[in-house]
């Protein structure tokens, strides 16, 4: 063990020794040093997570609206004081540009906000009964405990995008943060308490997925799952969560297409698909990974792309000035290698990067040069594929029919991309284009109030909004008579 600090479980209100006495080493990608210990947890301790949030369970359904959402206005004072800690602490452990980090902090403060002022919008119904004397009521009630599962590319926003909408409609949770990621998410527990929320309405427990994942999805006292990650992962908990009939949440992968017609404005449609494809190193699920560009603005549409990824600077994600960080782990820099590489030898051309940075500070992390591939087609490996890296495919089309047909040929079905001043094209977009979240003539990034949602092996269900809020309520029909 190093000097690096410990970090114990957050059950029940109490920072708690994990069962297993053992730790996971929690690295810096930029750097390749140890960041810090945290608890290796295990079933003993989910089972004292989810004891803790049943126990919570029934006073804090009680409380009303209000008062649940003044507990996440506490919370979200919290946050915006300790702001510029937190970013640096989501860089340290995930290395995304500090400045990205920033924004990924004040993204969890919107999605908090949203639950917060929408406590009390969680309206039931009053339909006619069947006699004269009779009222149908149909409540909207909370589930129990809430597990809740996060990835690693947003380790802070993606744990409050579930706390807050579990706790705001009158559910306890049990967080699993990724085991690459956890710091941000054992803060948030820390915020958690200082802002006075109920012992154990809140609970984090660290560790690998078979050992506090699995057990958490298949305890029998925890009532709907609600996980971000990858696809694989989520079938996993599908099944393992069908042996008792929960409900389950997914926000899986995704495979955005990014469709450029010829009418579209190129410096703006050239912008967006750069910042698409290269925020938080590409490491991002709304990310644009295929771009099908119309063969009349092509030429054009390469030659601001190919400038725009020379013009990106790779580096200290603490710098001010760096605009792609290291990937998360050699593992997942390894793997976008090996698909570039694939995809080369399928015919694609390299025009710029293909390959791991050396030299300097890059041979103490993970970096991967921004990579720009033209010539890729439909059937390559790597146009089906989620890279999930700084890889730019372009795929050229003869018009919007093969865009949307190109798009549609995909088993992903999250976000996609369309750029266009035809208004006709945008209506056909709306009826053809097989994908829950649609960018029109902007870049991503989802806003609290919308609806982040897929289709196909995308996932199920979806966060924020109203929507994603009313998925943490389920309906109670009570036939009342005098």
């Amino acid at each position: 063990m190093t000097n690096a600090s410990r970090h114990n479980l957050f059950i029940d209100g109490i920072w708690t020794v994990p069962s297993s006495s053992e730790w996971i080493t929690v690295q810096n990608p930029a750097t390749g040093e140890t960041v810090a210990h945290v608890a290796r947890g295990n079933a003993q301790d989910v089972d004292r997570a989810v004891d803790a949030a049943q126990r919570a369970f029934p006073a804090w359904s009680r409380k009303t609206a209000v008062e649940r959402a003044d507990y996440l206005l506490n919370l979200n004072r919290l946050i915006e004081r300790d702001k510029e800690h937190l970013a640096a602490v989501v860089t340290s452990e995930m290395g995304k540009p500090l400045k990205e980090a920033r924004v990924e902090i004040e993204f969890a403060v919107g999605l908090i906000r949203f639950a917060a002022e929408n406590t009390r919008r969680l309206q039931g119904e009053i339909v006619p009964g069947s006699t004269a004397d009779e009222k149908i009521l149909i409540d909207r009630v909370p589930h129990g405990v809430v597990a809740g599962i996060a990835a690693w590319n947003f380790p802070f926003a993606l744990c409050a995008r579930k706390i807050a909408p579990a706790i705001a409609a009158g559910n306890t949770i049990v967080i699993k943060p990724r085991e690459l990621t956890p710091l941000a998410g054992l803060e948030l527990g820390r915020l958690v308490a200082e802002a006075g929320i109920p012992k154990g309405v809140v609970n984090i427990v660290t560790g690998a997925g078979p050992d506090v994942g699995v057990p958490l999805v298949a305890h029998p006292q925890t009532k709907l799952i609600t996980m971000t990650g990858s696809t694989p992962a989520g079938k996993k908990i599908m099944a393992a969560a069908a042996e008792h009939l929960k409900e389950v949440r997914l926000e899986l992968g995704g495979k955005a297409p990014f469709i450029v017609m010829e009418d579209a404005d190129v410096e703006k449609a050239a912008s967006a698909a750069v910042e698409a494809r290269f925020m938080n190193a590409g490491q991002v699920c709304t990310s644009n990974e295929r771009t099908y560009v119309h063969e009349a603005v092509y030429d054009a549409f390469l030659a601001k792309v190919s400038t725009k990824i020379a013009a990106l600077k790779v580096g200290d994600p603490t710098a001010p000035d760096t605009d792609i960080g290291p990937k998360v782990s050699l593992a997942e820099r390894d793997k976008v290698h090996a698909m570039v590489e694939r995809a080369v030898a399928q015919g694609a051309k390299l025009e710029t990067g293909g390959h791991a940075l050396a030299g300097g500070d890059y041979d103490k992390g993970f970096y991967y040069a921004p990579t720009l591939l033209t010539d890729v087609r439909q059937d390559m490996d790597i146009a089906h594929d989620e890279v999930f890296g700084p890889v730019l495919s372009v795929i050229k089309v003869t018009d919007f029919d093969q865009a949307l047909t190109y798009a549609n040929d995909c088993r992903y079905g999250l976000s996609a991309y369309l750029f266009t001043r035809d208004l006709g094209r945008i209506m056909r977009m709306t009826r053809e284009l097989e994908f829950g979240e649609v960018y029109v003539n902007r870049g991503g990034g989802e806003a609290p109030q919308g609806y982040h949602h897929g289709y196909g092996e995308s996932g199920l269900g979806g966060e924020d909004g109203q929507h994603g809020l009313e998925a943490y309520v389920q309906t109670k029909t009570i036939y009342l008579n005098a």
